[in-house]
């Protein structure tokens, strides 16, 4: 079976192409910020970035008629619970009228869907970043009518959850796992026997990463709300020039490791702030499945780190054994989600689930 990939990010579009498990193709098209500045919405830079994922495929020699299924990241659409998705009317329609606002990953289901209808072959849509599979328990805050919502890195969490499952010889629906992807933003999820029942919402909880703010003291952001920023410039400060951004004018955690080994006391304090911040998140998820873990699993780009890594270890590694899985699974993930269906597996109804959470 061909699988067709696609993974838009906000300065690139990955694309690859599986002969089942086996990647025999991959690209990472690049986007100058200055090419994308003049595009008011991210759905208006469809055009630009469908020609170049095309062009990048007829130059390496295939045609949409050669893939056998197109699967693309999911992007901000409504939450709904893990799986693979058919890329149905109602997922184009709520990514021209985003739910939950714009993101460059909400352009995949779009190119996936016009090539797979110009081939005639299904196109689907793998674990969106709003994945929700959170017990009732975990959506009370502390306000009436202000609900705790699930947004994470869905699509490498339950790809790495999977993998350390076959690792350790058991199902993922028997285990308890306390997985956090560490890259530009973080999250940390409790797995619950094949269920993220809680989670810190990479949006705007837990703890701080490269350049976003995460959990913050509300008096404090409430001063800040009202001292003279708009509501666009806060939600920009928060999301892209806060975290270790804000303290040390990086966003590369590379250059903060080794600052902090060249002596610099300011790197080093934030290297391992962030890291405390991480294992405070770990203890919360280890309370959410009563200490009964069997796992906690390091993943993304900055799991590459042993230093920053240990100092996480240093603070939990009494609740469980600790993995690393550095680096992400998403391309892979994607392929496998298709090829599940592919091979069988029913794909989901997108249309019909978000009308059954409605009823």
């Amino acid at each position: 079976m061909r699988i067709l990939v696609i993974n838009p990010g906000a300065t690139s579009t990955k694309i690859a192409v599986y002969e089942d498990e086996a990647e025999v193709f991959s690209a990472s098209l690049t986007h100058a910020a200055e090419e994308l500045s003049g595009f008011s919405r991210v759905v208006d830079q469809l055009p630009l970035r469908e020609g170049l994922v095309r062009s990048a495929l007829t130059e390496a020699g295939y045609s949409p008629a050669s893939f056998d299924a197109v699967a693309s990241r999911g992007g901000l659409v409504r939450h709904i619970p893990s799986g693979t998705y058919e890329i149905d009317d109602q997922v184009i329609h709520d990514i021209y009228n985003p739910p939950f606002g714009e993101h460059a990953s909400s352009l995949g289901p779009v190119i996936a869907r016009r090539i797979a209808d110009e081939a005639k072959i299904p196109a689907l849509l793998v674990d969106p970043v709003s994945v929700d599979e959170l017990q009732p328990l975990a959506r009370v805050t502390g306000l009436k009518g202000m609900e705790r919502e699930s947004f994470f890195h869905a699509l490498n969490q339950k790809a790495v959850a999977r993998k350390v499952a076959a690792d350790l010889g058991k199902p993922y629906e028997s285990l308890n796992l306390i997985i956090v992807h560490m890259g530009g933003g973080v999250s940390v999820a409790a797995h619950e026997k094949g269920r993220v029942v809680d989670v810190y919402n990479v949006k705007d909880e837990g703890s701080f990463s490269l350049d976003r703010a995460g959990g913050l003291p509300v008096n404090a952001l409430v001063n800040l709300c009202y001292s003279g920023v708009t509501k666009q410039e806060l939600k920009r400060k928060l999301s892209f020039e806060a975290g270790v951004f804000s303290y040390l004018g990086t966003r590369d955690f590379r250059e903060v490791q080794q600052r902090m080994v060249d002596g610099d006391a300011e790197a080093k304090l934030i290297f391992q702030a962030m890291a405390y911040q991480h294992a405070k998140d770990i203890g919360a998820m280890a309370a959410v499945l009563k200490y009964a873990v069997d796992a906690i699993v390091l993943t993304g780009g900055i799991a590459h780190s042993e230093l920053f890594c240990a100092e996480i270890g240093s603070y939990v590694e009494k609740i469980a054994p600790m993995l690393r899985y550095p680096g992400e699974e998403e391309m892979r993930a994607l392929a496998l989600g298709a090829l599940r269906v592919l091979r069988g597996e029913a794909a989901k109804s997108y249309s019909e689930t978000i009308a059954t959470k409605q009823q």
